[in-house]
C-alpha cells in the first residue's frame, strides 16, 4: 500500500498533516476519525510510517470472479479487515472483536466513530458501542483525527477525483483508563464517545449535529423520494390539464365548423 498506492497519492494529491508527532511509534492505539470520503481510509494510512487498520464488509473479499479476487487483493493490501455482517447483532460485534484482536497485536486500528460517511459534510454524533467498547476494553489510547475537505475530492456522482489538497489533523491522545471495566455500562460509553467526538469537532471545525448520520441519510432519502413523487404527480396532473385542454379546444373547433 505504501508503495503502489500511498506513494502516488501523496504525490498527486500532496495532503498536509498536522499532529504526527502524536502518533506512537510502536504500541496500540486508536485513530478515531470523521468520514467525509471513501478516500479517507486511504489518505490517512498513506501519511503514517505505521501500518493503520480499518475494517470493511466481508462482501469486498468474498466476490467471485477476476474482478472480486481483484477486489479482495486491493483491500487486504491497503489494510482493510473483513467483518461479517451476519448474525444476532451483526457488524457491531464482529468490528469490536476485530479492533480488539488488532490493538492486542500492538498494532494501530482505525474507526469511524460516525458508522458512516457523513451525507453532507457535518459531523455527526458518534455511535457508543465500537469505539468506546474496544477502548475500554484494551487500554489503547484514542487519538481523534480530522480529515479535511476529502469530501470535496470526489463528491458523489463524479467519477474522475477533483486535485486538490486534502488536510489531516492528529489530535493529542485521550486515556480513558479511568473507566477501565466499564465497557458495559451504557453512560459511560456514550460519555467516552461524546469526549471523542467533541475532540474531533475542535479539530475539524465541521458543525456538529445531535442525531446519527444513518438516520440523516434516511430523511435525505425519503425526502428525495417524496419530491420524486410529488414531480411525477405534477408531471401527470399538468398531462391531464393539458389533454383536457385540448380536448376542449377540439370540441370548440367541431362546434364552429358544423353547418
Amino acid at each position: 500500500m505504501k508503495v503502489t498506492v500511498g506513494g502516488p497519492l501523496k504525490l498527486a494529491f500532496r495532503p498536509w498533516v498536522e499532529g504526527l508527532e502524536n502518533v506512537p511509534a510502536e504500541g496500540p492505539a486508536i485513530l478515531a476519525s470523521n468520514h467525509l470520503s471513501f478516500s479517507d481510509s486511504f489518505f490517512l494510512p498513506a501519511v503514517l510510517d505505521r501500518k493503520v487498520t480499518f475494517i470493511a464488509k466481508a462482501e469486498y473479499f468474498t466476490t467471485p470472479g477476476v474482478k472480486g479476487r481483484l477486489t479482495a487483493a486491493f483491500f487486504k493490501g491497503v489494510g482493510q479487515l473483513p467483518v461479517d455482517r451476519s448474525g444476532a447483532r451483526g457488524a457491531g460485534e464482529a468490528a469490536i472483536r476485530s479492533g480488539i484482536e488488532v490493538l492486542e497485536r500492538g498494532e494501530l486500528f482505525g474507526i469511524y466513530p460516525e458508522g458512516t460517511r457523513s451525507p453532507d459534510g457535518r459531523l455527526y454524533r458518534g455511535k457508543p458501542g465500537g469505539l468506546a467498547r474496544v477502548a475500554l476494553a484494551t487500554g489503547a489510547p484514542v487519538l481523534p483525527v480530522a480529515m479535511i475537505d476529502t469530501e470535496k475530492i470526489q463528491p458523489p456522482g463524479k467519477i474522475m477525483p477533483k486535485l486538490m489538497r486534502p488536510g489531516i489533523r492528529i489530535g493529542k491522545p485521550l486515556d480513558f483508563s479511568r473507566y477501565q471495566g466499564m465497557e458495559h455500562d451504557r453512560f459511560v460509553l456514550r460519555a467516552v464517545t461524546d469526549e471523542v467526538m467533541y475532540e474531533i469537532m475542535k479539530l475539524s471545525g465541521q458543525e456538529y449535529v445531535d442525531m446519527y448520520a444513518t438516520a440523516m441519510k434516511r430523511q435525505l432519502a425519503e425526502a428525495a423520494k417524496a419530491e420524486k413523487e410529488a414531480e411525477k404527480a405534477a408531471r401527470a396532473a399538468l398531462a391531464k390539464a393539458e389533454k383536457e385542454q385540448a380536448e376542449k379546444e377540439k370540441q370548440s373547433e367541431r362546434r364552429r365548423t358544423e353547418p
